[in-house]
C-alpha cells in the first residue's frame, strides 16, 4: 500500500482490507518514517516518529521499569517498538510495558517471534507535543478493557499522571517527583524527576 501525507496532517487514519500480523508487519517495513497501529475497527493509524526529546523521556521510563523487573523476575519489559494484538484485535504499541512471562510462555513458542496476542498487565503512555489528550484516554480505557490491570498516562507538560485501574476508575495526580506502582508492579517507583527534564537543566 503506497500513500503520500505530510507529518503536518499526523496522526492521520487509513481504511485497510483486514490484515495478518504478518501482513501488518510488512506494510509497516514498508514505510519506516512513521509509526502505525491499528484499530480493533481495522483502521490504520499513522503517526510520525516521536520528537527527541519524548524519545528521551520514555528512554528513562523504561530504563527504570526494566531496572525493577528483572529483580522481580516476574515480567517481561517491552518499549514503544513492540507491538501487541489485543483481545479485540487491536494492535498497539504502548510506550512502555510490562507482561507476566507466564502469559507469554502459554503461547506457541513459534508465536512468539511475532506480535504478542496478549494485553500487557501494566501499560505507559507519554504524551508528547504533538498528541491530543482524548485519543490517549481512549487508549488507556481500551487497554483497561482488554485485560490491563493499571495504567499511567504521563503528560509532562502538565506534570501529571493519569492513573487508570481494572474497576474502571481514573485518578488525576500532578506535581509529583515519583509514582509508585501497585497490583502487577507493587514495589515498582517510577522517578519523574528526569521524565519531567531529561536534560537535568
Amino acid at each position: 500500500m503506497s500513500f503520500v501525507i505530510h507529518e503536518a496532517q499526523l496522526p492521520a487514519t487509513l481504511t485497510s482490507e483486514p490484515m495478518t500480523d504478518d501482513q501488518f508487519a510488512a506494510f509497516c517495513a514498508e514505510h519506516p518514517d512513521f509509526s502505525f497501529e491499528m484499530s480493533a475497527e481495522g483502521e490504520i493509524i499513522i503517526m510520525a516518529p516521536a520528537y527527541s526529546l519524548t524519545g528521551a523521556r520514555n528512554s528513562k521510563i523504561c530504563r527504570y521499569l526494566d531496572a525493577w523487573s528483572e529483580k522481580d523476575g516476574q515480567g517481561i519489559t517491552c518499549d514503544s517498538s513492540a507491538g501487541f494484538v489485543l483481545p479485540n484485535g487491536a494492535r498497539r504499541s504502548p510506550d512502555a510495558s510490562w507482561t507476566l512471562k507466564s502469559r507469554v510462555q502459554q503461547q506457541v513458542r513459534a508465536d512468539r517471534k511475532g506480535f504478542w496476542h496478549v494485553c500487557p498487565e501494566f501499560v505507559i503512555e507519554l504524551r508528547s507535543d504533538t498528541d491530543r489528550l482524548t485519543p490517549l484516554q481512549n487508549k488507556m480505557r481500551e487497554y483497561m478493557a482488554n485485560g490491563a490491570q493499571l495504567g499511567w498516562l504521563i503528560d509532562p507538560e502538565n506534570r501529571s499522571v493519569e492513573i487508570y485501574r481494572a474497576d474502571g476508575g481514573a485518578e488525576l495526580r500532578k506535581d509529583l517527583s515519583k509514582i509508585e506502582g501497585e497490583g502487577p508492579v507493587a514495589g515498582f517507583v517510577l522517578e519523574l524527576a528526569l521524565v519531567w527534564n531529561p536534560l537535568g537543566e
